[in-house]
């Protein structure tokens, strides 16, 4: 006899402003208690220290969490020069400091090296996996944690505002982008030393910081709401638990009969007629009912 799942079948997209000094972890089970949902996931890990959108899955939605995670990020992050961490953020220990500050000029002048295809090298502590262990828990070890270089994409990098000590930049970019190992090489390029004192994520694939949501939010309404996490399961949350095709809105998809969702969940292939036979391989299957089958 299968184990009996704990929690509701609640579906949808919750998109978090998720709040600083809190994991990525621990937002999305504090997301998945609110809502009683019995899954839950998210799409891109923020660091503690970040704030901003969280991409959280619930239920069907955990199937599109790829999707999400292989489109463009919008951040803001603010670089603060004179001091370099081994965590390239305020968490870790100084390993260089530097009385060098840069002009304005200067920094506008050195961003055309960081867009479009670059290479970087990511932060130690991060949650690449070395040898089967992140990153993370090696450098928080002692453990000398050496990553290799990797290419990423930064569409748009800008600059903000500078008062010089403190930048602040908008940026654009691929999956796999470390926005803090950007504001070191950034600091590195200009003959000194930095690391990132501030950084929150705007937008993720489709969602913006428009869909974002707050904790407190969130906490207030299941307070107020003595059904809330039933209402969600009947999809009366709306405004802030989005649907699970939210997340494939730029990705072709096709409605199925009932009869080939079924044949889709066990592996069958289904006949497709006309015009849309020849794009089977890059459409997501989803049945009458709007539910995900297939990927």
């Amino acid at each position: 006899m299968g184990r009996r799942k704990k929690g509701l079948d609640v579906n949808g997209w919750v998109i978090l402003d998720k709040p600083r000094e809190m994991t990525s972890t621990q937002a999305v089970g504090k997301v998945k208690w609110l809502f009683n949902a019995n899954k839950a996931g998210h799409a891109g890990t923020l660091d503690p220290l970040a704030t901003g959108l969280l991409a959280i899955a619930l239920g069907e939605a955990t199937k599109t969490v790829p999707f999400v995670m292989d489109g463009s990020k919008t951040y803001e992050f603010t670089l603060l020069f004179g001091e370099e961490t081994d965590s390239c953020d305020a968490e870790g220990t100084i390993v260089e400091t530097s009385d060098r500050r840069p002009a304005r000029e200067e920094i506008v002048a050195i961003l055309p090296e960081f867009r479009g295809l670059v290479t970087q090298v990511p932060p130690a502590f991060s949650a690449i996996k070395v040898n089967g262990e992140r990153a993370y828990d090696l450098a928080r070890e002692g453990e000398a944690v050496e990553l290799e270089a990797r290419e990423v994409e930064i569409d748009a990098l800008d600059l903000l505002s500078f008062d010089g000590e403190e930048a602040r930049f908008s940026c654009l970019c691929g999956k796999g982008t470390y926005i803090r190992s950007l504001a070191r090489d950034i600091a590195r390029a200009l003959g000194t030393c930095g690391r990132v004192s501030a950084l929150r994520r705007l937008a993720v694939g489709p969602f913006s910081e428009n869909d974002m949501i707050s904790l407190d939010i969130l906490e207030d309404l299941r307070h107020k709401t003595p059904d809330f996490a039933a209402r969600a399961l009947e999809g009366a949350h709306g405004d802030f638990l989005l649907p699970v095709q939210t997340a494939l809105d730029d990705i072709p998809a096709l409605a199925v009969s009932r009869q080939d969702a079924v044949r889709l969940k066990q592996g069958q292939p289904v006949l497709l007629r006309g015009r849309d036979a020849p794009v089977i391989q890059d459409i997501v299957s989803v049945s009458s009912e709007g539910f995900l089958v297939a990927l």
